[in-house]
């Protein structure tokens, strides 16, 4: 079994917060205090070996790589996830990191929220790519991203039915400044021209997003192959939800979690998305969470972090 059971790290020593809800919107600033060192690449670890365990069992069992410590195997120098591209590697960092705020952070509504396993091994570009790669090892190219939901979680009640989901997007970006979060959000600018390509931004995917998404198949999938008996509920409640015919939506709470360098001249405490108030570009009747993570040498982190990974078994 393979399931996503490692608790969330408690960063409060590298990360300041400032929350703050109004009615059904929540915005939550996390940044940096602490220069990232040993202790939190020792912290994030097991989280994020955790997070993508499965994809990893999925991956090098197609790839034909053996991940028993005493296979011959171990010579290879090819295992998922570090053998990917860094920008690769930081579209993970992004869904990870997504996963730990989601479980460890009061979110709007403070709902019990439960990442059962991650959605990685759909990421099919990446998979296809690895097999290659152990096979030519000459072969460099970018992968494309996985398609579908960038992060899911659930709520269970107490009969381990779905009462609500959690989803949406989670993007990573160099250094985040008014202009990055602009063509993230509405859709960047049309070459020489002042409008946007609207329907390439966050608030228009979100404002057509059909309830419930399709990550919430995804996660059936890979429950029932995981442990059918352990959430036989859960599996039968997504059944429900799911049937293309006479279905009914679920409540849901959407979310968008950006994650960069802060630039130059960002002041401390400072938030790019208005914190006050639903922003009016956002036009679906859901609870909507807003995540801004401030890190400081974050491709360094990604980059030794996702180097350090399993690193005493590959």
């Amino acid at each position: 079994m393979t399931l996503h059971t490692c608790s969330p790290p408690v960063l409060y020593e590298w990360l300041n917060e400032y929350p703050s809800v109004a009615k059904n919107y929540g915005h939550l600033l996390l940044e940096q205090k602490k220069a990232k060192d040993d202790e939190l690449l020792a912290v994030l670890k097991p989280y994020f070996e955790s997070a993508h365990m499965d994809a990893r069992k999925v991956f090098h069992e197609f790839i034909g790589i053996d991940l028993h410590p005493d296979s011959a195997a171990g010579s290879v120098d090819i295992s998922y996830p570090s053998s990917l591209h860094l920008t690769t590697l930081k579209g993970f960092f992004g869904e990870v990191l997504t996963g730990l705020i989601v479980e460890a952070y009061d979110l709007v509504g403070e709902h019990d929220w439960k990442v059962p396993v991650f959605l990685f091994r759909f990421h099919e570009d990446a998979k296809k790519y690895l097999y290659t790669l152990v096979r030519d090892p000459d072969q460099k190219r970018q992968t494309i991203g996985r398609l579908g939901t960038d992060f899911i979680a659930i709520s269970l009640n107490k009969n381990g039915e779905i009462d609500r989901l959690i989803s949406g997007e989670a993007k990573w970006r160099k250094i985040l400044n008014q202009s990055v979060i602009d063509n993230l959000m509405l859709g960047p600018k049309i070459t020489g021209q002042e409008s946007r390509q609207v329907e390439k931004g966050i608030w228009a995917r979100l404002n057509k997003e059909v309830n419930p998404p399709n990550g919430l198949r995804e996660l059936q999938i890979i429950l029932k192959d995981l442990d059918r008996d352990g959430y036989a509920a859960t599996i039968l409640s997504m059944d429900k939800l799911l049937s293309a015919y006479n279905a009914r939506a679920v409540p849901k709470t959407d979310l968008v979690v950006i994650v960069g360098e802060g630039s130059t001249t960002r002041e401390e405490g400072s938030r790019l998305i208005g914190h006050e108030g639903i922003p009016e570009a956002y036009l679906a009747d859901n609870n909507l969470q807003i995540v801004e993570v401030i890190l400081n040498e974050g491709e360094q982190l990604i980059e030794e972090l996702y180097r350090c990974l399993w690193k005493d078994e590959d």
